[in-house]
Parts: C-alpha cells; sequence; structure tokens
C-alpha cells in the first residue's frame, strides 16, 4: 500500500477515541459475564456434586484470574482494538495471531446465538410466546442501540447490567439466613473412581465440571476490545479487566455457596432457574417473581455486550485484511456498522436451531483455545521483547501466564469429558477459519507486523486531527 491508500484506508475505520473510562469497563466485563451467574454454571453440581463442583469453579477462577493479570499486562502495552488477537499478532506473528482472533470469533460469534435462544425461553416463561421473531427482535434492537455510538451502548450496558446485580445481591440476602451446610452434601455418592461425600461424582465429575465452572467468568476476557475506545487505555484497561475480575469472583461466591446451601445441592443441579427456585424453596416467593423478570435483564446485558466485543474482534480483524475489509469500515459515528450487522445476521440464522446448549458448549472450546493462546502471547512477549514499554506489569511474570496457560489445556479437555460433539465441531468451524487465512487472506494483510499497522494507523489519526 502507498501511503497515500494507507491514510484513505485507515480514515474510514477509525473508532470513537475517549469513549469509556476505567469503570464502564469495569461495568463491561461484569456485563459480559454476569448471565452466568443466572443459569448454567449450576448444571456442574448435577455433574460433580457441590464439593467437586467447588473445586472446578476453583479452578477455573484461579486459571481466569491468573488469565486477566497477563492480559492486564499486554492490553496497556498494546492497546489495540482487537484484544487477544493483537497480543498474539505480536508475539507469534500473522498466523498466531490470526488463529487466536479466530477462536475468539467462534467463543464471540455463537455465545449471542445461544443467550438469545435462552432469551426467547425466559419471555415465553414470562409473557407467553416465543420463536424466531423474538430472536430477531434482540438482534435489531440491541444491535440498533449499538449502531447509537460506543459510549451511548456502554452507558445502556450498565443500566442493564446493574439490574442484574441487584438480583443477584437481593437473593443473597434473602437467603443467607436459610444457609444450611449440610445442603451442600445432598447428592448422592456413585462408585466412581474418588468418590465421597464431598465428591460423589469422583475424580471424572470435576473434569466434567469444569465447562460450567467457566460460566462464572466467561467472556471477562472481551474488555481489551474496548482498548481504542478508552480514554486511556494504559490505565484504565487494566483497572476495568481486573476490577470486573474482582467482582465476578465476589458474585460467583454467593450463588455457589448460598443457592445450594438454602435448597439443596441435588435440587439446584436440575434447576433451570437456581436463583428462582432457591428463592421458592426458602419461602421467598415474591422476591422470586421479581429476580425471574431481573434474570432476563442478566441474560440481555451479556447478550448486548458480547455484540459489542465480536463487533470490535471483526472491526480490527478485518481492518488488518485478516478478513474481507470492507466489514471494518466505521459511519460517521465511528461505529463499525457491518462489523455489527454481518455477524449478527449470521448469528440469528444460528439461532434457528434452537441448540443453545450445544452453541454455549462450542464458544467454550473456542474460549479455551484462545486463553491458551494468549497466555502463550504473554511469555514469549516476555522472553522475546522483554523491554517492550509496560505500564502495568503482570505479578508473578510468565509464572502467573503458565498457570493460565496449562488449566486453559485443562479446561479444553472438559469439553471434551463433558460434550465430544461440541469438541469436534468447533474444530470443523476451525478449520474451515485457517483453510480461509492459508489458502486465501494470508497474502491480502494490509501490513506485515502489528508495529507497522500501529503506525499507520497514528500517522492517519494525527492526520485527522490537523484536518478537523
Amino acid at each position: 500500500m502507498s501511503d497515500q491508500i494507507n491514510k484513505e484506508y485507515l480514515a474510514k475505520r477509525q473508532l470513537k477515541r475517549g469513549s469509556a473510562g476505567w469503570i464502564l469497563l469495569a461495568g463491561l466485563g461484569v456485563s459480559y459475564v454476569i448471565s452466568g451467574d443466572f443459569a448454567g454454571w449450576n448444571f456442574g453440581i448435577a455433574e460433580a456434586g457441590w464439593g467437586g463442583f467447588a473445586i472446578a469453579a476453583a479452578l477455573m477462577a484461579v486459571m481466569y484470574f491468573t488469565l486477566v493479570l497477563s492480559l492486564a499486562e499486554m492490553s496497556a502495552a498494546i492497546p489495540a482494538a482487537g484484544g487477544g488477537y493483537s497480543f498474539a499478532r505480536q508475539a507469534m506473528g500473522p498466523t498466531g495471531g490470526y488463529l487466536t482472533g479466530l477462536a475468539v470469533l467462534i467463543e464471540y460469534a455463537l455465545a449471542p446465538a445461544a443467550i438469545v435462544i435462552f432469551i426467547g425461553s425466559a419471555v415465553e416463561a414470562l409473557l407467553g410466546f416465543n420463536g424466531p421473531w423474538v430472536y430477531a427482535a434482540f438482534y435489531i434492537v440491541f444491535i440498533g442501540i449499538h449502531l447509537a455510538g460506543a459510549g451511548e451502548a456502554l452507558k445502556v450496558m450498565m443500566v442493564i447490567s446493574g439490574l442484574a446485580v441487584i438480583a443477584i445481591l437481593a437473593t443473597a440476602v434473602a437467603l443467607i439466613g436459610d444457609f444450611d451446610s449440610s445442603r451442600l452434601f445432598d447428592v448422592a455418592v456413585t462408585d466412581a473412581a474418588g468418590a465421597s461425600e464431598f465428591m460423589p461424582m469422583g475424580w471424572y465429575g470435576i473434569w466434567a465440571a469444569l465447562p460450567f465452572g467457566m460460566w462464572l467468568f466467561l467472556a471477562v476476557e472481551g474488555v481489551p476490545l474496548a482498548a481504542e475506545e478508552a480514554k486511556d487505555p494504559a490505565k484504565d484497561v487494566p483497572k476495568g479487566i481486573i476490577g470486573a475480575m474482582i467482582f465476578l469472583l465476589f458474585t460467583a461466591l454467593l450463588v455457589v455457596f448460598l443457592l445450594a446451601g438454602a435448597a439443596g445441592a441435588d435440587a439446584m443441579g436440575k434447576s433451570a432457574v437456581p436463583l428462582v427456585d432457591a428463592l421458592n424453596f426458602a419461602g421467598h416467593s415474591s422476591l422470586a417473581t421479581a429476580v425471574n423478570v431481573l434474570g432476563l435483564a442478566g441474560l440481555i446485558a451479556s447478550f448486548f455486550s458480547i455484540i459489542y466485543g465480536y463487533s470490535r474482534l471483526v472491526f480490527a480483524l478485518s481492518r488488518a485484511g485478516y478478513i474481507p475489509q470492507s466489514l471494518s469500515v466505521t459511519d460517521k459515528r465511528k461505529v463499525p456498522a457491518r462489523a455489527l450487522i454481518v455477524p449478527g445476521i449470521l448469528g440469528f440464522l444460528a439461532s434457528l436451531t434452537g441448540e443453545g446448549d450445544l452453541m454455549l458448549a462450542m464458544a467454550v472450546v473456542g474460549a479455551t483455545v484462545s486463553y491458551a493462546l494468549m497466555a502463550l502471547s504473554h511469555i514469549l512477549l516476555r522472553i522475546k521483547q522483554p523491554n517492550m514499554e509496560r505500564p502495568y506489569k503482570t505479578p508473578g511474570g510468565i509464572f502467573t501466564s503458565s498457570i493460565a496457560f496449562v488449566l486453559s489445556l485443562l479446561a479444553l479437555t472438559g469439553v471434551y469429558a463433558y460434550d465430544p460433539r461440541a469438541f469436534f465441531y468447533t474444530l470443523v468451524l476451525f478449520a474451515i477459519g485457517a483453510a480461509y487465512y492459508f489458502l486465501y487472506s494470508k497474502n491480502r494483510l494490509v501490513a506485515k507486523t502489528p508495529e507497522e499497522e500501529f503506525d499507520m494507523l497514528a500517522a492517519a489519526e494525527a492526520d485527522l486531527a490537523a484536518t478537523a
């Protein structure tokens, strides 16, 4: 590309700077995840018993916390909209960057399709209707809000997430007085290897429960996707993602301990709406009705925020030339409209299968692959570029990211233990995406290195500022 083409190309592909401070970014991180507190995680109790699930959830909490600390360092040093893709590209070159981005894209494209199916079920329970037109309505409304601009969308997201958090905190306060530790261990003990009253399904149950432990934190790693829209990326993104993770650890402890302790682990392992069922069991029927409504807010918060996440990832991959370059064109509000709409259409089509559980399991496969590659990126950057400017440094350095790397590979095998079909379907998607890169887009990249792309972007922004 000539300099003139570079400037014209990137001038059409700009996001709005300064839209988000660290509190909005922390809210984004909570929004990504909050629906996982309302349902899904509890099926891990059915796989492992309460104690076995508690072990699985603790392992996944360690994985996410060490990963978040690693991402905080890389996002401060490399504040680009591609998040994990940008970090991997810096560490492993164009191919490593693309494969990491592809894994994240599988996660972020399939998760909204799964969540909108769950939203449809919640709407049916509350209002009595469901179906494809409900899915379409939610996609249209919430993509429409994103089209209004990043700052506006993030503020709406904070309000919706706030309602969901209120529901969790109110449930916790109501159930504290009903907690009985003996109810945590009311699941029948099996004859599995290592089985006991604490972990009635033995060691295999813990392995199969790992994906459900992830649901308490899944997608918090998406906060760095907002780096180019942060007010001060080097400070705001690390504070935002670490703040979100600490808050999510708190809400995870509340739901995992209090729900099973109030209503029994066996009942919670079978519940489609664990917060509501626990409140009804404890006699708080009025609050249960309110939480049922606010549970829909939790689903909407995650749906809404993950749409934001996939749009920024598609924008970054497209701007770099990995996927069709037309997808990264931004409008006068500096919103990547096509990166919002096109994946939304594909997600809606996927939702028509009605297989929400399968798509969520496939999203988890994509997530665990990306986590391993992002943790590896942190390790390689510390080794290969020790003098890189790092405004925030990961406590423990490579040791911390190595823990995230090992646990992410363990979590990946856990998906296979739970649902081999999801594992293999995701590998097929990965193979198709890899073939597209190696056979077509590999030779059509806009810049050969991330540094070259960042330099081009800075030059284009300077030109825009000079003409403004």
